[in-house]
């Protein structure tokens, strides 16, 4: 089919339908989710102004936390507000642009919280296998730099499914069971062969996903050998417990999307209602509990809250 064709098939908008068979219930089911929105804004919001007004914090560990901060409120907001307006008020049009834009922000933060977490569990490597180094390598420069290169990859990444999604013919098909638009969603709109949207949506950015988690294990792997070999037992706990609070963040951003992942390609006998839960519940749950393990595990961090934010009394 000409390009100039398949261009013209494009649907001006695209319907979100929400929880298939649950419909009933999304004014119910968009309580919790708002209150966990809302609780993940004032979180992480509280995080960054802290580690923006305590100089002390501004380390490459806190420096990167507040980047993963950065990118949970851009990870719920891109998906939760839409989400709402359709529970509240029946607003289930979307236009086919803001739909690719939606999807591009959440695959795209997705894969910078990736690089993020791997810089996270460097910066623990360097920092308690060759303390003597971690000034210098670890500099604000290399920080930023860090950043800039999760931004530059995931937008190399995700940039190209774009022009996937728009060179396929849609005739006509616009229904989309979902509360927001992601990648092969969409693509399962089309009336032609979409090998290509479902190889290069899976291989390429759940590849990089596992390249970033087995770098991530690699690292923590030398940690371990590392505290192994510490005299001090209260160094080895300390240590102990500032890795366990970056292990919990793993474990709330990864199993998630593995499994989201999965079922989108390979669950069919599985409900869709499940699915799109599930995904909804991982633009919700990590953007919330992140803030909080590190704020609940991280005493240097609940201290200086507190600083930040209550007045002492006089």
């Amino acid at each position: 089919m000409a390009p100039s064709n398949a261009s013209s098939q494009i649907p001006d908008t695209l319907i979100l339908t929400g929880i298939p068979g649950m419909e009933q219930l999304h004014v119910w089911i968009s309580i919790p989710f708002c209150s966990m929105y809302v609780a993940a804004l004032l979180a992480n919001a509280v995080l960054l102004l802290t580690i923006w007004a305590e100089r002390s914090l501004h380390q490459p560990m806190y420096l990167f936390l507040g980047m993963l901060a950065l990118a949970d409120i851009t990870l719920s907001t891109t998906a939760v507000p839409k989400m709402l307006a359709l529970f509240w008020f029946q607003a289930r049009e979307i236009s086919f642009g803001g739909c690719l834009t939606q999807m591009f922000f959440l695959h795209a933060t997705c894969l910078v919280e990736s690089v993020i977490l791997l810089a996270m569990a460097f910066d623990r490597f360097v920092a308690i296998c060759f303390p003597l180094r971690y000034g210098a390598v670890l500099t604000p420069s290399v920080v930023a730099k860090t950043g800039l290169l999760a931004l530059l990859r995931a937008f190399c990444i995700i940039f190209p499914c774009i022009f996937l999604l728009r060179r396929l013919p849609y005739c006509g098909h616009r229904v989309m069971a979902h509360t927001y638009c992601e990648h092969i969603g969409i693509a399962r709109l089309a009336c032609a062969d979409i090998s290509a949207n479902v190889w290069y949506g899976m291989a390429v950015p759940f590849s990089m996903a596992m390249l970033d988690l087995v770098l991530i294990a690699v690292s923590y792997g030398f940690i371990l050998l590392a505290l192994a070999r510490l005299p001090s037992r209260t160094a080895r706990h300390k240590a102990l417990h500032t890795c366990g609070s970056h292990v919990c963040v793993l474990l709330l951003f990864y199993m998630p999307a593995v499994f989201t992942a999965l079922v989108q390609r390979f669950g069919h006998h599985i409900p869709p209602k499940a699915h799109i839960l599930l995904a909804n519940l991982y633009v919700l749950f990590p953007p919330l509990l992140n803030p909080i393990v590190y704020g609940v595990r991280t005493q240097q961090i609940r201290d200086k809250v507190v600083k930040v934010f209550v007045r002492p009394t006089r």
